[in-house]
């Protein structure tokens, strides 16, 4: 979740501004580049539990021992609650787990370059502090009370509003991490052909990071129940959205979305202001009450758009947010996965074509199976799993196209590895923990912290 946006305060005094900051994010293919985000969960090495903000051990601490690396500090109230350098930030969600928001690269050499290099930094910092790290999609030991919250003012608006929208939106916040990756588009087509394409695999992606079966201690039932939580958090603001599928949709109709997706917060003199519940449309009339007769600015603007958490979000470029968070390969295999699919013309037409007669029930029982399924989700005439191997095979075929190559003279296909052996095996990373969990394990889930940590 975003800290405050950079964006400049320009007043808004007609809707079509919004249409058209969106529509100023259409690049030439030469400028299009790969923004991955990853989260995870710390810990601490004695006793397990998530480190809180404040102490020695804390994740205040840590933060500013990053900045021996040269990250600045970012502060809110007198504490450092983010940091930045060059084009990248590490930001902090709402229980403390650790975001990194990459800086836009060119290919996903650099991405696991600069990916290698964070872990790196945390590790060294992480060790003298007494702190692990896990890559997982939910929090697979503690409960929501034994979270932490973390001292950001949008997240104590968030709190209070969540649990007036549905019953795990608090799990969403404090229990969850993911890996997502920014992707560019060309213009108004390519962004609709490219949104359609994305969110119509996003269940693809959600069974091949598959990675969140235990909930505090034992098994809940499911394989990405981070994918699950979302299907009861806010149905003001999640989901497949079915009208990016309608004949004419463009930038126009995703600004009407989100006019009427309730806000959290405006952010003004350093205070975040709550408005939770209210939208965006009476903002621009100057409705709002606790602003009454003032208009937003294109800050705000921007600042909404990432309040919104459907399963592909646009904002100047498109976010894929589906997957699981996980181990350090499959950080490098999601930005593989999207770009291969999405940055090479002949690879997204066969998207296109593979996605393109799925009808909206369809799409929906992907979305709502996934989560407990994953890979073995009945479809059509095989399972989901078919589907997968195909996407993957695309997705392969446009990277060795893009023939980006390291120093070995290899491609970014390589980065794919992982994503078509759990497909070929027919099994996610979330069944392969839980035959640890029942077998070698012996039912404790503490061995996870020991053999799944960065």
């Amino acid at each position: 979740m975003s800290s405050p946006s950079s964006v400049a305060e320009q007043p808004i005094t007609d809707r079509r501004q919004l249409v058209e900051y969106l529509a100023a994010g259409g690049k030439p293919r030469a400028d299009w580049r790969i923004g991955t985000e990853h989260e995870k969960f710390g810990f601490r090495l004695d006793d397990l539990r998530p480190p809180p903000f404040d102490g020695e051990r804390g994740i205040e601490a840590l933060l500013k021992g990053l900045t021996r690396f040269g990250w600045a500090p970012v502060e809110e109230h007198g504490r450092v609650i983010a940091l930045t350098r060059g084009g990248a930030s590490v930001t902090l969600e709402p229980a403390g787990q650790l975001e990194l928001s990459g800086a836009p690269l060119e290919h996903i050499h650099q991405t696991c370059c600069e990916t290698s290099s964070h872990l790196d930094e945390v590790e060294t910092v992480a060790r003298e502090l007494g702190l692990g790290f896990l890559g997982m999609g939910f929090q697979p030991k503690w409960r929501r009370e034994d979270m932490p919250w973390m001292p950001k003012g949008r997240y104590r608006i968030m709190r209070a509003y969540m649990p007036t929208r549905g019953t795990l939106g608090l799990d969403m916040m404090t229990r969850t991490c993911t890996v997502q990756v920014n992707l560019d588009f060309a213009d108004e087509a390519d962004m609709v052909k490219k949104f359609r394409v994305s969110l119509a695999l996003q269940p693809v992606a959600t069974a091949l990071f598959a990675d969140s079966p235990f909930t505090e201690g034992r098994p809940n039932g499911y394989l990405s129940y981070r994918s699950h939580i979302w299907t009861d958090t806010d149905p003001d603001r999640t989901g497949m959205l079915d009208f990016v599928f309608e004949p004419g949709f463009g930038f126009e109709r995703y600004v009407d979305w989100l006019l009427d997706v309730p806000m959290y917060f405006v952010y003004r003199g350093g205070e975040y202001l709550d408005v939770a519940g209210q939208s965006f449309r009476r903002f621009l009339r100057g409705e709002l009450e606790a602003l009454p007769r003032q208009l937003p600015t294109l800050r705000d603007w921007s600042d909404h758009m990432t309040t919104a958490f459907p399963e592909v979000r646009l904002k100047r470029y498109l976010e894929m947010r589906g997957a699981d968070g996980g181990p350090w390969n499959r950080l490098c295999a999601l930005p593989a996965f999207w770009v291969g699919l999405l940055y090479d013309d002949a690879a997204l037409d066969a998207a296109w074509d593979l996605v393109k007669d799925f009808t909206r029930e369809e799409r929906h029982a992907l979305r709502d199976g996934v989560p407990k399924h994953a890979l073995k989700l009945p479809f059509r005439n095989g399972t989901l799993r078919d589907l997968a191997l195909e996407a993957l095979r695309i997705s392969a075929a446009g990277l060795h196209r893009r023939a980006r190559r390291n120093r070995h003279g290899a491609d970014e296909s390589i980065f794919l590895t992982p994503l078509i052996e759990f497909a070929e095996a027919g099994q996610t990373p979330a069944e392969r923990k839980l035959e640890l969990f029942h077998g070698p394990w012996g039912g404790d889930i503490d061995r996870v912290f020991a053999e799944f940590a960065y």
